[in-house]
């Protein structure tokens, strides 16, 4: 299998710890990864600054793109781009995807992915959720996207916030096809 050529997107969601893990966990994949490209919005942002305390997403080796920037490789299907997450996905993200408006680089790429049958991860970041966002993930999952919820899971026993962060985005990089190592339930050596 060859190296992946990934796209990120954050929104302006709450949630921009899922971000940085994310972006921890895919440095530490770069044997994997032949490229990643990042587009935050001005939201991600300022949430990051605002939830983080500090504007540290601008220190990762990534290339990171304008959202208005529609030259970037993962705009277009030829580029081959093989997956995109959009962590954290918010509801208004969802919704322009669900219905087809590609009017930044975020929904234009997203849609790339869906139109060329790649792999598209949303880590919607809301709750509780109404019957529109309900509607607009079955949209993008019978589209061929991958819901992924930012629902932390807890039997492997996180002690810190990373920790409960990284039980989302281990699954994420799982469903992108990465190999990691991370919890594993059933797994002897893991289990409480």
């Amino acid at each position: 299998m060859g190296k992946k050529k990934i796209v990120i997107a954050v929104s302006g969601a709450s949630g921009a710890i899922y971000a940085k893990v994310l972006f921890d966990k895919l440095v530490s994949q770069r044997s994997q990864i032949e490229a990643v490209g990042v587009v935050m919005s001005d939201n991600a942002k300022e949430v990051w600054k605002y939830e983080l305390d500090n504007d540290s997403y601008l220190d990762y080796p990534f290339k990171f793109y304008s959202k208005t920037d529609f030259t970037a490789p993962f705009a277009s299907g030829s580029a081959q781009y093989d997956t995109m997450i959009i962590c954290p996905c918010s509801m208004g993200t969802l919704g322009r995807i669900a219905s087809g408006v590609s009017d930044d680089l975020t929904t234009r790429s997203a849609d790339v992915i869906l139109k060329e049958r790649r792999k598209l991860i949303l880590v919607v970041r809301e709750t509780p959720y109404n019957l529109i966002h309900i509607n607009n993930m079955r949209t993008v999952t019978e589209a061929g996207g991958i819901i992924c919820p930012a629902t932390p899971s807890f039997y492997s026993r996180p002690d810190s916030i990373e920790a409960v962060a990284a039980t989302v985005v281990d699954r994420v990089i799982d469903l992108a096809g990465l190999d990691t190592s991370s919890y594993r339930w059933g797994d002897e050596a893991s289990s409480p």
